[in-house]
């Protein structure tokens, strides 16, 4: 089983895949935005660093995928398809050029063309107030005075990824919207799995 976690700016996709991966006994694939050099020049610069940003941290995500391609069982805490949506919405805000949009679909589209496919991608989902409460609990210093990027990201994160869905013809069966409640509740994870397991059932069904 390999999982795919794919959400808006703290909707847990760390705290989640996680658990996943201590409940499975599986290697977690970690995103390396966070260390990645690019991130504090793109809170900084926006228009100037949407472009390059997108190109690093694409880069160092194929490279950790890659490095897991052979696993079986496996959680990643983003996927391609993830940072495609930080691609639409900087096009929405103006931070990037349709031609910046045309070239970063390419470096994905060929990315993911040279990595196996997931079997799930989990897109999770939260109350805008409660995403706001948990970016501000983590304080993180880069994504302090970020609250009209983080707003306009909540409002239009749904819709863009819908439209990434549709482009790359991603089938239903390999696809789970899940709304989350408080994962360190013993009964809340035990529905999260029961979901998770149903869904993995449905998509490997011929």
């Amino acid at each position: 089983m390999r999982i795919g976690i794919i959400g808006p700016n703290g909707v847990g996709k760390s705290t989640l895949s996680e658990k996943l991966s201590e409940y499975y006994e599986s290697p977690l694939v970690e995103e390396p935005v966070v260390a990645n050099p690019y991130l504090p020049y793109f809170y900084q610069d926006k228009l100037t660093f949407s472009f390059p940003a997108q190109m690093a941290f694409y880069s160092a995500l194929f490279l950790e995928m890659w490095n897991a391609k052979d696993k079986p069982l496996c959680v990643y805490d983003s996927t391609l398809l993830s940072n495609l949506v930080y691609t639409e919405l900087l096009l929405l805000e103006g931070f990037m050029t349709e031609k910046e949009r045309a070239i970063t679909y390419d470096v994905a589209e060929a990315y993911m063309n040279r990595l196996p496919k997931l079997d799930l991608t989990i897109i999770l989902q939260r109350p805008k107030d409660q995403l706001f409460k948990n970016v501000e609990r983590r304080g993180r210093e880069i994504e302090k005075d970020q609250q009209d990027y983080l707003n306009f990201h909540y409002d239009h994160h749904d819709e863009v990824m819908k439209k990434i869905i549709n482009h790359f013809k991603i089938p239903s069966k390999h696809l789970l919207f899940l709304s989350l409640g408080d994962l360190f509740e013993e009964r809340e994870f035990k529905r999260i799995i029961d979901v998770i397991e149903k869904a993995y059932a449905r998509s490997q069904e011929d």
